[in-house]
């Protein structure tokens, strides 16, 4: 069950959390559609190189990476999106392109974009294309110590 790891980390640590199966869906527009949940509230995860090295952007749903102001907030000179083939071996027990956000779980850096932290709740992708954790974004950002900033764009 890939979302395993992260429920014995949250539990670990005494956080509170949800978690909430959906009907089968991949793209993060799709998940909050069919999760009843706004965009702007479910955190996609996107795998990126910066500079050549592995980390994590997190973004709204109905949002796009703005690859030049990641760069700058990262002081990267290039930013990629990695393709899920390229990361996948990453997150073994995760299914391909539903690892949830908590790079520290796999010794990543995470870069969170706003408005995401401007939410008092955070939902995600939990290891699987069906099921979501929701927890307070103040316990993910006290676990994750994500970089915050301005480096997304409304579709």
């Amino acid at each position: 069950m890939p979302i395993k790891k992260v429920k014995e980390f949250l539990d670990e640590r005494g956080v509170k959390y949800t978690t909430a199966k959906h009907p089968e869906a991949y793209t993060a527009q799709e998940i909050a559609a069919s999760a009843h949940i706004p965009g702007k509230e479910l955190g996609k995860t996107v795998i990126v190189q910066l500079d050549g090295r592995k980390a994590m952007a997190v973004l709204p749903a109905s949002y796009q990476l703005d690859h030049q102001k990641l760069a700058d907030l990262a002081e990267a000179k290039s930013v990629e999106i990695v393709s899920e083939n390229e990361f996948k071996e990453l997150f073994p027990e995760c299914e391909t392109g539903a690892m949830p956000p908590f790079g520290n779980l796999y010794d990543l850096e995470v870069y969170v974009a706003e408005p995401l932290p401007d939410d008092d709740e955070v939902s995600f992708n939990a290891g699987s294309h069906t099921e979501l954790i929701r927890l307070s974004y103040a316990d993910f950002e006290r676990l994750v110590k994500p970089v915050v900033g301005d480096f997304a764009r409304k579709e």
